[in-house]
């Protein structure tokens, strides 16, 4: 996992003399009354009017060695309007911050604005911020030493040594911030996992993968063939079958809650490459399905998340893990399988595989644990990138309160997420004269069509699908994150835990 510099917090008057100092200016204000011991000949306010910052949102400025200092730069970051420096908003700017200091040893970050004192809580977002854009993913990329120091790389791995973010109540952000890394290493978690390429990450190397999570406490098995041809599962086997590779389902509990407290689910749709099976997916592209495992990730680093920072619930995470290949053996369009619920399913098209892997975990989740709800995640279709974009992720659920509990934690932490419908007339385009229901729908609708699928294997249980396929691989750059994987809904859901299901 990649590992992120060191972050300490200090008081506004323990400021250095010396190195890079990031200060923070509101948009069209002077520097903060306790910037100005750091600048005592007023270099700042020269140096704004000359290059007429004004302090707009994650505008920056540089000034080097500024006169009448023992700094070696001034780098100056807009923080822009005060309304606009909420959660999200001090995240964004921490990873602003980022390219102004990875190149430099140590660095003393001035979290101050004129108008108006940040919460220490802010200083946490701001540091969370900076580490998420921090992440790179080159594993496989060849170190070399250049006269004995190691070389900078091209993905700008950073050398920074020492940051310390300088606040008001250093001792509430601290605190703040032991639960943020916690966060942050989940997320670090499933970067890794998507960024990996699959001759590394097959479904047992990511099984593996998730058996280290016993290490922070949780409870992880997992479930081979054989075990789940036990259980009926017609469906998840079926993808599997035309791969050596074989399938596995991962069940990962965290018991942090009391005794009596039901669980709560999350399952995640584990293709670790998907060729499209039969109905094979054109060339163009297709070297990215090694991403298709997005929702298995995220359920694997939101499992390390709530174990690393001891979330007071009980949580369990399944993610279903195969291949979707091609040989003598794999699935052909017109077969028909028997999931683990006991429906038959025509398989129309063996692209549509990730429904297929969900709907028997979904169920087994379900019949096994008895949650107080279940989310699944799942890299499901394109169709929802067509609706949506890669700017917000497709929320389908048959429970209200459930539905606008995740809308609201999309909202605070910047994981976006649009409510799309479900209905009868939808449901009707999957039944199938030769079985219980296909697993394709028409030409137009097809999220929806994916989701109304899945929605056959929940039963009654409150129940959420996200449609992540335009945000957990390949979505575009932004303030926090520069990775091909983002690791996207590992902070949302663990917002959804902390702030609606823990004791």
């Amino acid at each position: 996992m990649h590992k992120p510099p060191s972050i300490a917090f200090a008081k506004l008057s323990a400021a250095p003399k010396k190195g890079t100092a990031v200060i923070l200016l509101g948009e069209e204000t002077a520097p903060a009354a306790s910037v100005t011991p750091l600048d005592p000949s007023g270099t700042i306010g020269r140096a704004m009017a000359a290059a007429k910052f004004k302090g707009g949102f994650g505008a920056a400025l540089d000034v080097w060695a500024p006169g009448g200092t023992d700094f070696d730069r001034f780098a100056l970051l807009g923080a822009g309007k005060p309304e606009k420096r909420d959660e999200t908003g001090w995240m964004r700017l921490g990873g602003s911050a980022w390219p102004l200091v990875r190149k430099a040893e140590t660095v003393a970050v001035i979290l101050d604005v004129a108008d108006g004192e940040p919460e220490a809580t802010a200083a946490a977002s701001f540091a969370l911020g900076l580490l998420l854009r921090s992440y790179v993913f080159d594993k496989y990329k060849s170190k070399k030493d250049v006269k004995g120091k190691a070389r900078e790389d091209d993905n700008g791995k950073p050398r920074l040594s020492k940051l310390t973010i300088h606040c008001a109540d250093p001792s509430t952000a601290k605190k703040a911030y032991a639960d943020a890394e916690a966060v942050l290493g989940g997320v670090f978690l499933a970067r890794d996992l998507v960024n990996e390429p699959a001759n590394a990450l097959g479904p047992v190397e990511f099984a593996d993968r998730a058996k280290e999570l016993e290490e922070l406490g949780v409870t992880v098995e997992v479930l081979a063939e054989k075990e789940m041809k036990k259980l009926g599962m017609g469906a998840l086997l079926g993808v599997a079958q035309g791969s050596p590779r074989g399938a596995r389902l991962v069940v990962m509990q965290w018991n942090g809650g009391k005794a009596k407290d039901k669980p709560i689910a999350f399952v995640g749709k584990g293709v670790t490459f998907d060729t499209g099976g039969n109905s094979m997916k054109p060339a163009s592209g297709m070297e990215d399905m090694k991403g298709d495992m997005g929702g298995a990730a995220a359920v694997a680093g939101l499992m390390h998340a709530l174990a690393s920072r001891k979330a007071r619930a009980n949580v369990v995470g399944i993610i279903g893990l195969v291949e979707n290949a091609v040989d003598g053996n794999a699935q052909r369009p017109g077969d028909i399988v028997t999931s683990m619920s006991g429906q038959t399913i025509e398989v129309l098209n063996t692209d549509a595989e990730g429904r297929l892997v969900l709907a028997d975990a979904l169920w087994y989740c379900n019949e096994r644990f008895e949650p107080a709800f279940m989310v699944n995640l799942a890299t499901l279709t394109g169709a929802i990138m067509v609706a949506l974009g890669q700017y917000h992720a497709g929320l389908f659920s048959n429970d209200d309160d459930l539905a606008g509990k995740l809308l609201a934690s999309g909202t605070a932490t910047g994981e976006k997420l649009w409510r799309m419908p479900l209905g009868t007339e939808y449901d009707k385009l999957i039944d199938s004269k030769n079985a219980d229901m296909k697993n394709i729908g028409g030409r137009y609708g097809g999220a929806i069509i994916a989701a109304q699928f899945l929605q056959r294997f929940v039963k009654d249980t409150p129940w959420a699908h996200l449609d992540i396929a335009g945000t957990a691989m390949g979505s575009p750059a932004s303030d926090t994150n520069t990775s091909w994987g983002s690791g996207f809904g590992v902070r949302l859901l663990d917002r959804l835990v902390r702030d609606h299901c823990e004791a």
